[in-house]
């Protein structure tokens, strides 16, 4: 077992590693469990996020034993960048591994579990949402924010940015973190990072409105790239769902 932990949480080890040691018995199920599982454990006075990844296939066992960096690890520094580039996310504390002498078998990642007040999600979902304009043209100052920084989140859709609202303002950071690039990005690169967040027009038409003003791109511009690569994306989302729905029947 091999672990990497942020250097104000060291003191705690035996616990977090019990955590690891344990997640299958222990901890409180939280979110979606789909392709990883979460859990919840207290530490001390404060709850954390324990993500399981799960085993990968036989090939990027491969990979991930020899050649490239586990989706724990890549958590773990991208959350240790984002704060340094004061980018919101919740707190890195560590990450842990498990390898055979030939094969890489399971990763965890723990960081600091953020009440928040809702996620992108709740916006596309509900287009009546309490001060939906506002939280949405923040949204994109934020994500020109990352573009600025020379982050390209990779894995920017609905439900990977949490949304706090502290006094007046919305605050955002960003879950879900082992796809990002950190280079210089075009405007087409750029514009297609928004291409997952909604499939509603109206919320395209104020996204390309606000990133227009903030960017002093044209508004035109910014439009007619954002509502093609979102319609490109959904028609590839539901092709690719066709396809599965397809092979299921055959399969049976």
């Amino acid at each position: 077992m091999k672990n990497v932990i942020h250097k104000t949480f060291q003191a705690q080890e035996k616990v977090l590693s019990s955590m690891i040691l344990n997640f299958n018995d222990e901890g409180e199920t939280f979110g979606n469990q789909d392709r990883n599982s979460l859990k919840l454990f207290k530490l001390n006075d404060k709850t954390v996020v324990v993500k399981s990844f799960r085993i990968p296939n036989i090939f990027n066992q491969i990979a991930y034993k020899f050649f490239r960096k586990s989706k724990a690890q890549r958590s773990f520094e991208y959350a240790s960048k984002l704060k340094e580039l004061g980018i919101g996310t919740p707190e890195p504390i560590a990450y842990y591994e498990f390898k055979t002498f030939f094969l890489f078998k399971k990763s965890y990642y723990i960081s600091d579990h953020l009440d928040c007040d809702l996620t992108y999600r709740e916006l596309s979902r509900n287009l009546d949402y309490p001060d939906h304009d506002a939280i949405l043209r923040a949204f994109t100052r934020f994500t020109y924010k990352l573009h600025e920084s020379n982050i390209n989140f990779l894995d920017h859709s609905p439900g990977n940015t949490l949304i706090k609202k502290v006094g007046g303002e919305y605050q955002f950071y960003l879950v879900d973190l082992n796809r990002m690039e950190f280079k210089p990005m075009s405007l087409e690169t750029r514009i297609q990072n928004f291409e997952r967040l909604t499939i509603h027009k109206s919320m395209v038409e104020t996204m390309s409105d606000a990133y227009a003003k903030v960017s002093g791109e044209d508004y035109d511009v910014i439009f007619n790239l954002m509502w093609k690569d979102t319609q490109a994306f959904q028609e590839k989302f539901y092709k690719k769902k066709r396809l599965k729905k397809k092979l299921k029947f055959w399969k049976k």
